[in-house]
């Protein structure tokens, strides 16, 4: 495991020096404000402007008749979150869409103008979510280009059929939305025929090539920027419909706009996770051996666009099931076009997983971990190939040691202290071990200092750190000695930052680049006729404290540059992970991402996890407190234990949220969001979350990438909802299955 050493952005940061999109000073910059629709399903027949035309300061307000003919609708796909195209047409296709944007002197005219604009509707009636009339349902694998198939293997009905135990249940997961400190915003200004824009982005290069194709220029006349992200986990990763809009409006006005979206338009102009429901049929024999597993979902999308949460992939996979069905329906209404947010997959599917089974190991009479240990599997039962690493069993081991699980009394609603109800709970944490291709750019001079280039992103996961400790151990520095440049589509392409891929990928090009430069300084000194290395093996001499040395340690050459001629080498790399097609780099400089999944290949490539939580529950008032939670986590090489652990902490945090707090309420007559505010979308304080313990696991896997990595990022917020959900029934005997779950759940 690396070294925890401290965040090399850290102090920025606490100081408040580091420069966030919106906070880049610009020159005579003007400020925009988005005006939103107030239904959420129809069209406009005429938005009233005089009157915002007339507030002192207001230099322009853009509607769909300006747009029209002047931008390529968006596209949806790995760039694009929705190809609903807010200005291009007076449609309205969900609640809160753009339907105007106010520039002004100062945001204050702009906030003014953008309150007198009025607007008359030709409204129609929208379907909301499930159950709402109107709705259309579809099979994913029928509509979507990235859902291929549903899994499946062996005769599922016969052996449900014939099972001694079984269980038929049905879970949910409302909608959630992001909520970062750092607002979504846009700058954008054009010097001649060139563009430059300014915000967070968790994929500049994406971006850069979408913008041009909407403003219809080449994308070598784009620049995307981004160098840090205040919270992103999917909300920054497909372009936004605003962004191309701000762009138009800053070569229309000759000056800069920046357009920074309010709290409540962040609710239905950005992306959210979209609600699911599921239902799950599992059967067993007496001893606990799973022989058939069923997983229907039911995912929300919006009209135009076939988003596919698509977790069962994952479900289908994890345990040693005898026979898997599976099947995914998308439900058309009339919202937003949902997207990725943090495990986008795993949260909501592992959910309704481990909710089932710990209701089967009820059902068997058997200990919640002990079933999942019987149904452990060295292979996956759709394919039959082998796990390349699986350390679950030793997670659950590590973490019900530490959490003292063995103390818990399995009779429900047994243990108390006072008037409280005290539950334990756990469940499975699993993410895909996923890698992209990636390329850097390593420049070591002689003075012993080097910089590290990528068009990565540093969204808090510590992976500037993470980029200077590796280059500093492969090049045999101090990490202080590295500089690390991330967030500019000048810089060596990078893809998305996320799927937990990041460190995976950006860690194993670094690796390569440096492993080729080392074999440069070595392969000069070793043919020189001169030097204390002359006539060696290149492959037996490393870098080391600024030195050549045998790998013996017999001989060193400490001026390593003496023989290359020059007191700097310049080494850009591209790497390719194994699984990715021979175009993979080559899209990677056009915009387009490949990711390859942790189900590619012919081993399975998961990171695991185990999470165990106390939760408490006064008897009189049904308040519900988690005093405890313990995770062991199982994700390959650790590259450094400080930042892994904060990711796994807060990813646990998060998965408190999920459970007790977090839903977005709609308007079922209007479809339109209720809490659009952190007043009332609930989310944890310091006073909700107590003892947070973070276990790592060691693991070796050499199958996954070059550097090892498993990703972590999105692990930690995936089994903790369905373990505090075990919890709650083991406190009181209630079976919560739809989140989340609040004192009104716990009454009567």
């Amino acid at each position: 495991m690396g070294q925890p050493l401290a965040r090399v952005d850290g102090r920025l940061k606490v100081m408040g020096r580091a420069n966030y999109p919106a906070d880049i000073p610009v020159n005579n910059l003007a400020h925009g404000l988005l005006v939103a629709s107030g239904i959420a399903r129809g069209r406009v027949q005429e938005l009233h402007l005089d009157e915002a035309h007339a507030v002192k300061g207001v230099l322009d307000i853009l509607t769909h008749d300006h747009i029209r003919g002047e931008l390529e609708p968006p596209e949806f796909g790995t760039s694009g979150s929705s190809s609903i195209g807010p200005l291009h047409d007076d449609k309205i296709w969900h609640d809160g869409q753009i339907i105007a944007l106010v520039i002004a002197e100062t945001i204050e005219a702009a906030r003014e103008a953008a309150m007198r604009i009025t607007v008359d509707y030709k409204e129609e009636q929208p379907s909301t979510s499930f159950g709402s009339e109107g709705t259309e349902t579809v099979a994913a694998s029928e509509v979507s280009q990235q859902f291929k198939e549903d899994v499946k293997a062996g005769d599922f009905e016969t052996a449900f059929d014939a099972a001694e135990v079984k269980i038929d249940v049905e879970y949910g997961m409302p909608t959630h939305h992001h909520n970062p400190i750092e607002m979504f915003s846009t700058t954008a200004y054009w010097q001649g025929e060139e563009l430059t824009v300014h915000e967070p982005t968790q994929n500049v290069y994406g971006w850069k090539v979408e913008i041009a194709r909407q403003l219809k220029i080449e994308p070598d006349r784009v620049r995307v920027i981004s160098p840090y992200i205040g919270g992103a986990f999917g909300s920054k990763g497909p372009i936004t419909p605003r962004t191309a809009i701000v762009a138009l409006a800053a070569r229309r006005l000759g000056r800069p706009v920046r357009c920074v979206v309010t709290r409540s338009q962040s609710f239905t102009t950005q992306t959210y996770r979209a609600e699911t429901r599921h239902h799950i049929q599992m059967a067993a024999a007496r001893d606990g051996r799973i022989t058939a597993f069923k997983h229907e979902g039911w995912e929300v999308t919006s009209r135009p666009d076939p988003y596919v949460v698509g977790g069962t992939k994952t479900t289908g996979r994890l345990y040693n099931y005898g026979s898997v069905l599976t099947k995914v329906f998308l439900v058309k209404t009339d919202r937003p076009t949902p997207s990725y947010m943090r495990a986008p997959a795993e949260t909501p599917y592992i959910y309704a997983l481990e909710n089932a089974m710990d209701e089967m190991a009820v059902a068997l009479n058997m200990d919640p971990v002990e079933f999942r240990r019987v149904n452990d599997a060295s292979q996956d039962a759709i394919e039959g190939k082998p796990f390349s690493s699986r350390s679950l069993m030793q997670c659950y081991d590590e973490a019900a040691s530490e959490f003292g699980w063995s103390k818990r009394n399995p009779q429900v609603g047994s243990m108390r202290d006072g008037d409280w109800l005290i539950g334990m709970g756990c469940a499975t944490a699993v993410h895909p071990a996923n890698v992209a291709p990636c390329a850097v750019r390593i420049t070591l001079r002689d003075d012993g200092h080097a910089r590290v280039q990528t068009a990565s992103h540093e969204i808090g996961t510590g992976v500037q750190t993470v980029a200077a400790q590796l280059a500093a151990e492969h090049l045999g520095l101090h990490p202080s000695m590295v500089q690390v440049e991330m967030g500019d589509t000048r810089l060596p392409p990078a893809p998305v930052t996320g799927g937990s891929s990041t460190t995976a990928s950006v860690c194993s090009a670094i690796i390569k680049a440096c492993e080729e430069i080392r074999e440069k300084l070595a392969r000069a000194a070793v043919t020189a006729n001169d030097g204390p290395l002359a006539g060696r093996d290149p492959a037996s001499v490393l870098l080391k404290n600024g030195r050549l040395v045998a790998a013996d340690a017999s001989q060193a050459l400490k001026d390593v540059f003496k023989h290359v001629g020059s007191g700097v080498i310049e080494q850009y790399t591209e790497f390719r992970p194994d699984g990715a097609s021979p175009d993979a780099v080559s899209n990677l400089y056009q915009g387009k991402m490949e990711m390859v999944s942790g189900e590619k290949g012919d081993m399975i490539k998961y990171a695991f996890g185990a999470e165990f939580v106390e939760v408490r529950i006064h008897r009189r008032t049904r308040e519900i407190r988690v005093p405890r939670v313990v995770g062991a986590f199982s994700g390959g090489r650790i590259m450094n234990t400080r930042t892994a652990r904060s990711q796994l902490m807060g990813g646990m945090i998060w998965g408190i949220s999920s459970a007790l707090h977090e839903a977005t309420e709609f308007d079922w007559r209007s479809a339109r969001v209720v809490n659009r505010d952190l007043q009332d979308y609930l989310v944890p304080v310091n006073a909700d979350i107590q003892d947070v313990k973070v276990i790592l696991v060691p693991e070796t896997d050499t199958h996954v990438n070059l550097a090892g990595v498993k990703g972590l990022g999105e692990l930690g917020n995936v089994g903790t909802a369905a373990a505090i959900a075990s919890a709650v029934h083991h406190a009181t005997g209630k079976r919560i299955r739809e989140l989340p779950i609040r004192i009104d759940n716990l009454l009567g």
